[in-house]
């Protein structure tokens, strides 16, 4: 019987070991996708226990307390931190199969020096042991990083948002780690939203110019994205229910935007139709600049109407969608290849029956501008656990080119949260093993080494092109 989590976790093959110990573990991260914040960075903030760092924010533990039965109030209520700690390593001792489990234990020996297991018996012992290492030397959120071997970090900004961090960090030579600013027009896009109006106020304020019409929105967002460039901003992020194809003329658009100005919600088809003018506009700036684009789709958001309005949204009740036509998909990124206008692209889905209309589409659109051009993006949210990684990873190996992939992200609120990476590659070492072990591919040791590091760091460094920060 293997031990818990020793120094071979995961690696269940001498090929296994010899990867990731030789090849994957050392290198740095490119966290191209997450949603720290810039300022607290900045600051270098310090928590002052295990809770604010561990449990502020993050929906994924709470929804595993919530399944568990504990009452909100050890959640995201008012009850002491350490009794919230308390009831956390109580549900954590029988998460069997969560990828929790793992995640959780890794953080706590890699940055705690911990490496007994976490339960209601030990919770008082793991307390006291964190909290004395949060107190001590380069335990901030810039020590936690560093102690990650992070490279690059790209945070999700809104096209209003100043960079008013992002420029301080920029000039703060103190500080080795590149932070750069990834733009994510949501808002600009959900014209369906109470709240359209109001946002398109503070855009029209943030751009310097009135907005009123779709050519002016355009325009508005056209010099965001300059501001944004300036700051060293090559990519952005989409949260799309699915990836919308339904061309309308110039005409049908502005009459659309128009009626939403006077305050008219639009139907569904002319909002498909809004949705697509707008993501096509966005993608033919990002060819122009060269940017990446991330596509973010299959998720149905705030489902609990009664905690919606207590808590509002990123609080944990999203779920997968089962709506995410492979058709919308290739004609979207077939119209914008005809035009011209299709960037470098990543696809995410969160549901997992995508994944193989993921990389049959990805063949379609390839050549000779970029290794993997169109990449199926890391195994996220409710898929970054052992089968939804083992599952994307294969899927990308039988229909693409495995060894072109970008690799993981952390896609998360904490600093604790890098351990992700080495569970990631852990995994994909895990995989490639088995391969060699089963006669699926040759024990080339120096091949396999070179695809590892490629996927752990060196394919995101020359997929992404980030400029480093000048020290």
């Amino acid at each position: 019987m293997k031990a818990f989590m020793d120094q071979d976790f995961l690696l269940n093959t001498e090929v296994a070991k010899e990867l990731y110990h030789g090849a994957a573990k050392d290198c740095p991260i490119i966290d191209y996708h997450c949603h720290l914040s810039p300022k607290e960075i900045y600051e270098d903030i310090r928590y002052e226990n295990i809770t604010q760092v561990w449990l502020g924010g993050d929906h994924y533990k709470w929804r595993l307390m919530r399944s568990a039965g504990v009452p909100e109030k050890y959640i995201t209520g008012d009850a002491p931190d350490f009794e919230k700690f308390e009831k956390y390593a109580e549900v954590l001792g029988k998460a069997i199969g969560n990828p929790l489990y793992h995640w959780s234990h890794l953080e706590l020996r890699r940055f705690f020096g911990y490496d007994g297991i976490l339960n209601k018996e030990t919770a008082k012992e793991v307390w006291e042991i964190a909290n004395k290492k949060l107190a001590s030397e380069g335990y901030t959120s810039r020590g936690l990083i560093r102690m990650s071997n992070v490279e690059t970090i790209c945070t999700t900004d809104d096209p209003v948002d100043s960079l008013e961090w992002h420029e301080k960090l920029d000039a703060d030579k103190s500080f080795e780690v590149t932070v750069l600013p990834a733009w994510r027009p949501d808002k600009a896009m959900n014209l369906e939203k109470d709240t359209y109006l109001d946002y398109i106020a503070q855009l029209e304020k943030a751009a310097g110019m009135k907005i009123g019409s779709f050519a002016d929105l355009k325009k508005a967002l056209k010099n965001r994205l300059d501001f944004f460039a300036a700051h060293g901003c090559t990519l952005s992020d989409h949260a799309l229910n699915y990836v919308m194809y339904a061309p309308a003329s110039d005409e049908e658009i502005e009459q659309i935007f128009a009626g939403r100005l006077s305050g008219k919600i639009p139907g569904a088809e002319d909002e498909a139709k809004f949705k697509f003018a707008f993501m096509t506009a966005m993608a033919a700036e990002y060819t122009r600049r060269g940017w990446v684009m991330q596509l973010h789709y299959g998720c149905r958001r705030d489902n609990n109407p009664v905690m919606f309005k207590k808590m509002g949204p990123d609080t944990g009740f999203d779920c997968v969608d089962n709506t995410a036509p492979s058709t919308q998909t290739a004609a979207f990124l077939g119209y914008l290849e005809e035009n011209g206008n299709l960037p470098k692209t990543i696809l995410y889905s969160l549901n997992t029956n995508d994944n193989a209309a993921i990389d049959s589409i990805l063949g379609c659109f390839q050549n000779e501008t970029a290794v993997g051009r169109i990449q199926h993006g890391s195994a996220w949210w409710f898929n970054d656990h052992f089968d939804g990684m083992s599952e994307q990873l294969k899927s990308l190996g039988n229909l693409g080119y495995l060894a072109g992939f970008v690799g993981m992200l952390t896609d998360s609120r904490s600093f604790l949260s890098y351990p992700r990476h080495e569970y990631f590659r852990r995994i994909l070492c895990r995989i490639f093993g088995e391969w060699v072990e089963e006669g699926f591919y040759p024990e080339d040791m120096e091949t396999l080494k070179e695809i590892v590091r490629g996927i752990s760091y060196e394919n995101a460094k020359k997929y992404f092109g980030f400029k480093q920060k000048e020290l």
